[in-house]
């Protein structure tokens, strides 16, 4: 057996035989072109096969998210500039794979050095790239196999075209080589239930077939474990599917204080089982792929889906997280030389208040209409004079609770300021981490510092919750972080009074905090606080938690 160790990103156990994600096309020899006209058709013929094939699999995606990026992709593929650039290039001599390789590396360059979320986007383009030039080829598109049974899928990392479609029943577990805690794969492997592992050196290493064990908590990768390991593994996992099925209740600690567990979603397709309420709403959707901002009248009949779903419970909607690092077509926003430092989220309403009120106005009147519980949260917030210009405004449109979202260290450091203003914080520990240790989300050679347990981010975590004892306000995380039954109990520790994540996340999360108490929290966040490195801080929780497994893990039964 060999013993290989990554970054635990999704819960949970599984084994099984390993098998790698069908490789890129090998791009063969430059052949010049000799008839321009036929490469041009092929190029346009590889584009509609390969926009038809995303489209298909957005519309079949389990995951509201990966539709989304798909759907990018397929703007991406059918950009006129990518088209007429390829053209150019085949004028010039090359043929339409070369053609399409060259465009597409031009674009990479382009977004690898705007930073922020294009930057993130470049994993989609050399996606794309493949999927294109295969096309080209007359070759299958690369993706994932289907070797007839479970199996554990190993890759250097994954596009959203290969995870849109999983089967939590066909892949029991993921394992990338790169990747981090907070990347595409990573979320997306949550949201289904599936264990996984990423940054795990070595695996590729691992053949085809070969029998593997993963621990989704860990990190822990073991290859060439026995038939017998991997039964016993695999029907742990369904026991705890079963029993964590049957989990039902309001979030709270084992002697009744209660930390209400809410769902990250993007639209009301998204409200899967049963749910206390809404904690993160990313109204992102409804602005994608369009040249003109969604109207007044189609923001009311989105929003107001969402709230008639859940009468009377509470539901927090963010207001569009988009703009420079997340570009849309009909905000023309300029050119910035740092995206992730420019014009986004709530900054887009310095240049483009209209698309601020508008949302506003389309969110109170869908509120009017249900007895939802509405609250209203913006992104990016950095000051206190910023949170208090935006509750105003919510205010102004008749929206009662107005809150903002932490991911700035600026304002976690001011959250007391902050509270003077807003009615609420809500942690996003995604952007807090990287903006706070300086490290890009997608960037896996900083995996690590993107760790929720590294002691600087826990500091403003419990900043932002002392800030809201102090005041009497409610203060809520609703960063992957929330989804980790362990960091769960730090979090009520602190006194975060919320938490929200995936909907399948839930369960885990309930039964870690039913199996303490309010005072075993509060001894678990100090023993943490204490600790001088990640490692130390899971260490620290076990130490202080007799039914923490060694590390991490979920409670013991």
């Amino acid at each position: 057996m060999r013993e290989l160790r990554g970054i635990g990103a999704s819960p949970g156990g599984a084994a099984g035989p390993v098998y790698r994600l069908a490789p890129p096309p090998a791009l063969p020899p430059l052949v010049e072109a000799v008839d321009p006209g036929a490469e041009k058709a092929t190029v346009r013929a590889a584009v509609l096969a390969v926009a038809a094939d995303l489209t298909r699999r957005a519309d079949t995606a389990l995951d509201v998210t990966a539709a989304e990026v798909l759907r990018a992709q397929v703007m991406m593929a059918q950009d006129e500039t990518l088209i007429d650039a390829a053209d150019i290039a085949i004028d010039g001599g090359a043929d339409a794979p070369h053609a399409i390789t060259d465009v597409l590396a031009g674009h990479r360059a382009a977004f690898e050095a705007a930073g922020g979320y294009l930057a993130e986007r470049v994993s989609d383009l050399d996606d794309l790239r493949d999927r294109l030039v295969a096309a080209c080829l007359g070759l299958p598109m690369p993706g994932v196999p289907d070797p007839g049974h479970p199996y554990l899928l190993i890759a250097r990392d994954l596009a959203p075209a290969d995870t849109a479609g999983l089967e939590p029943g066909l892949v029991l577990g993921l394992i990338t080589a790169e990747g981090g805690p907070t990347s595409h794969t990573a979320i997306l492997a949550r949201t289904l239930g599936i264990p996984a592992v990423v940054r795990c050196p070595g695996i590729l290493d691992v053949t085809d077939g070969a029998l593997a064990s993963l621990d989704g908590t860990s990190g822990v990768v073991v290859a060439g474990v026995s038939a017998e390991t991997v039964t016993t593994v695999n029907a742990d996992r369904l026991a705890e599917i079963e029993r964590r099925a049957r989990s039902r209740g309001p979030g709270r600690t084992a002697d009744g204080h209660p930390i209400a567990l809410l769902a990250n979603i993007g639209s009301a397709r998204d409200l899967t089982g049963e749910v206390e309420g809404v904690g993160l709403f990313r109204t992102e959707l409804l602005y994608l792929d369009r040249s003109d901002p969604p109207s007044h009248e189609e923001q009311v009949t989105a929003y107001r889906d969402v709230f008639a779903a859940l009468p009377g419970s509470k539901i927090v909607v963010r207001t569009l997280d988009a703009g420079a690092d997340k570009p849309l077509p009909f905000l023309r926003l300029a050119d910035e030389p740092n995206p992730a430092l420019g014009i986004r989220g709530l900054r887009v309403a310095r240049q483009t208040p209209s698309v601020l009120t508008t949302q506003l106005a389309a969110i109170a009147a869908a509120a009017a209409a249900t007895d939802a519980d509405v609250w209203v949260m913006a992104p990016m917030v950095a000051t206190a004079a910023e949170a208090a210009a935006f509750t105003e405004s919510c205010r102004e449109h008749g929206l009662p609770t107005a809150g903002v979202m932490i991911e700035v260290p600026a304002a976690a450091l001011c959250a007391s300021q902050v509270l003077c203003h807003a009615d609420f914080l809500s942690v996003g520990t995604n952007d807090l981490s990287q903006y706070t240790f300086a490290a890009d989300r997608m960037c896996g050679d900083l995996a690590d510092l993107l760790d929720p347990w590294q002691p600087a981010l826990i500091a403003l975590l419990a900043s932002c919750a002392a800030a809201g004892v102090e005041a009497g306000k409610p203060v809520g995380v609703c960063g992957e972080s929330a989804a980790d039954p362990d960091f769960a109990l730090v979090l009520a520790g602190l006194g975060i009074t919320s938490l929200s994540m995936a909907p399948r996340s839930i369960p885990a999360v309930r039964e870690s905090l039913a199996a303490h108490t309010l005072d075993e929290c509060r001894r678990i966040a100090e023993a943490v606080l204490a600790a001088p490195s990640p490692e130390a801080a899971r260490a620290a929780a076990a130490g202080a938690s007799p039914q923490l497994r060694s590390g991490v893990g979920v409670p013991v039964r």
